[in-house]
């Protein structure tokens, strides 16, 4: 018969390399954990000046994050500890803000804060800055450039999250595969070592992540993944719960696998098997549901907008990811190892597979909603970029879907074997080609074939019955089976209908493994919403304006003229609408007061289109300028220019953009 469908042969290979080149650019541009909780304000905010020491150091994040003891850390010139130690929770509604008190007597110079700390959604975040006490002066700490989860350590916990997201899909997509779709598939062994694979590949990844945790959100030393006493503190975290609680669920899981493929493969009465069909999907449910939900309470779904309705979507998401994914990979194995794979079969998981696709864009629209917020969020965010991809690969996955049910619509389903053919998958499960045995039985075998007498090998059989020889009996079967398994697959491999199918579905799974890089990549990315709702709070114009506390910022100038360089320190007290204090120090670039003759400063809110407001400041002494009374009549974004006179013909303009509350 002649066959009109399409050739992808050369469409698959370069679609393999393009998959493969595609990964490798995702992963190659990770990073190796993105921030999801950013710091959006500090108390001495960077780069400040104070007067005197302050008490403590206040830190303001964009959402809930857990802090360890060592969280912050406030280092002197010389890089020794000026901080007590202990983190104090300052949280108050919405806003999320920890402190830490410093020791008394500080000398004046310049004090570095590092801190870190793990993300709502599992993520460590880290950072640094610097203010100074009475004037600025050279500092000897020395921080590590290294990103928080990165290096070594980074790289093996990413792996081990997308060998868990993979070992899930194939666990519970092939378990449904077999269920739903291909009862029979589950005496055979291609099948049964696939599933069994994926629990092993899940189970593997979660002890890694779990022994790897404490080194990936604190010192990222591969040493440390055997420490004891870091892996109790990983425990008593939510991400440590929750991989505790899948290693318990896989232990549920494994009960499942050993009946789908023990009591229930070896059933043969319908009824009963219908009861254990239904018990075991009840269950295999209620178990895959609860391990997707190990995820959904530790990452992106357990935080940010409408948590409670997120952390249902994302469990169906994932559970729709595994029935189409692990189930398209269960069904590329049997049509490559198998010795057949009925038509029935292939239709009723092209049914799954398209109400997973409903499922997931669903659950996919909400998502995208959720953590990406704005049109600009979408194109102008890495998490929008990525998401932008998956939506792409997903719709070339859809097509190359439809592809596969055209070829499902023509193929036919296997023959009847005769008597002299090879077991069923029940008998011979592994679908290869031959057993071992020597060559020359299976010449002979494939000779008596020619001749018309490969039937039963009656006449062999009755030499070796008369000669009482088991081992050359026990040979000659091993010969025949060979032969007929051989038989069958050529039959098979000529059939057009199911080689276009086995391609198709091949290139669908090339595509998947993109795909779910893809979104391993996506959870270990800060979504698009709050990286722009970052980027408001930390504009690089100006740092925001903690509530209740003044506003101190630095404005580096260059008159141009002789003695024309200096610092401009503006501290606006209290920092908020009404009246203000304002208090200009000019300094020199060594940190002494510079005499300048004038300076002039101006508010201006360009959102509302009010101002410029001119503020007089009066010289109190050298360097000193001052003005009370400055009104700010509304809050928002408001722009500060000052300007500096050094000469009668030398004189700048800076300004720095607050956020005035």
């Amino acid at each position: 018969m002649t066959t009109t469908a399409p050739r992808l042969g050369n469409a698959l290979a370069r679609l393999l390399i393009l998959a493969a080149a595609l990964l490798g650019t995702l992963l190659a541009g990770a990073a190796p954990a993105s921030a999801h909780a950013a710091l959006t304000g500090s108390d001495p905010k960077d780069g400040a000046v104070v007067a005197t020491a302050p008490k403590e150091v206040n830190l303001t994040f964009s959402e809930q994050v857990a802090m360890s003891a060592d969280s912050i850390r406030v280092l002197d010139p010389a890089g020794r500890r000026a901080d007590t130690g202990e983190i104090r929770d300052l949280c108050s509604g919405s806003v999320v803000r920890y402190g830490v008190g410093l020791r008394a007597g500080l000398p004046d110079g310049t004090y570095t804060v590092a801190w870190q700390a793990v993300s709502a959604d599992s993520h460590p975040v880290a950072g640094a800055f610097t203010f100074s006490i009475g004037a600025p002066s050279t500092t000897s700490v020395a921080l590590s450039d290294q990103a928080p989860g990165g290096g070594l350590v980074g790289a093996l916990y990413g792996i081990a999250r997308y060998l868990a997201y993979a070992g899930f899909a194939v666990l519970v997509g092939g378990g449904a595969f077999v269920l739903a779709c291909w009862p029979r598939g589950a005496s055979v062994r291609a099948v049964q070592q696939t599933v069994v694979r994926g629990w092993l590949t899940l189970t593997g990844a979660t002890l890694a992540m779990l022994l790897l945790r404490h080194p990936y959100t604190g010192s990222g030393k591969l040493s440390d993944a055997f420490d004891l006493a870091g892996l109790k503190t990983v425990l008593e975290t939510k991400t440590g719960a929750a991989l505790t609680s899948r290693l318990l669920l896989l232990g549920a899981a494994a009960l499942f696998v050993a009946v789908l493929f023990g009591a229930y493969a070896r059933r043969t009465d319908p009824k009963e098997k219908k009861d254990l069909s239904f018990g075991l999907s009840l269950g295999g449910t209620v178990v895959a549901a609860g391990i997707a939900g190990t995820w959904a309470l530790a990452e992106h779904a357990s935080t940010g907008l409408q948590p409670g309705v997120a952390m249902p979507v994302d469990i169906l998401h994932l559970l729709a990811v595994a029935a189409w994914l692990g189930g398209l990979t269960v069904l590329l194995v049997a049509l490559y190892r198998a010795p057949s794979v009925e038509r029935s079969a292939v239709e009723r998981f092209s049914k799954v597979a398209l109400g997973s696709v409903a499922v997931l864009a669903a659950t996919g629209l909400y998502q995208s909603w959720r953590q990406v917020g704005s049109w600009s969020a979408l194109t102008g965010t890495r998490y929008g970029q990525l998401l932008l991809v998956k939506i792409g690969l997903m719709a070339v996955l859809v097509g190359i879907a439809w592809i596969s049910r055209r070829w499902t619509q023509r193929l036919a389903d296997p023959t009847p074997c005769g008597t002299d053919e090879a077991p069923d998958e029940d008998e011979a499960p592994d679908g290869d080609e031959a057993p071992d045995g020597d060559e020359r039985g299976g010449s002979e075998a494939e000779g008596s074939e020619g001749d018309g007498s490969e039937g039963d090998g009656s006449e062999t059989s009755g030499e070796v019955g008369g000669s009482g020889d088991p081992v050359r009996a026990a040979q000659l079967a091993r010969q025949r089976a060979a032969v007929a398994t051989a038989r069958r697959k050529r039959e098979r491999d000529a059939d057009p209908e199911r080689t276009g199918l086995r391609r198709s579905v091949l290139t669908e799974a090339a595509v998947a493994v993109v795909l779910l890089a893809v979104t391993t990549v996506l959870t270990s990315t800060e979504p698009g919403r709050t990286e722009e709702e970052a980027g408001r709070a930390t504009t690089a114009s100006g740092p925001a304006a903690v509530p209740d506390r003044p506003i101190d910022i630095r404005l580096p100038f260059d008159t141009g003229g002789v003695d024309g360089k200096g610092v401009v320190r503006l501290n606006l007290d209290p920092g908020r609408t009404g009246a203000n204090a304002l208090h200009i120090f000019v300094e020199r670039p060594n940190g002494k007061p510079l005499d300048v003759p004038e300076i002039k400063v101006a508010l201006t809110l360009e959102a509302k289109g009010v101002g410029p407001l001119p503020v007089a400041p009066d010289r109190i002494q050298t360097g000193h300028w001052s003005a009370s009374g400055v009104q700010i009549p509304m809050p928002g974004d408001w722009k500060i220019q000052v300007t500096v006179r050094t000469s009668e013909i030398d004189q700048t303009t800076i300004d720095k953009n607050v956020k005035i509350g």
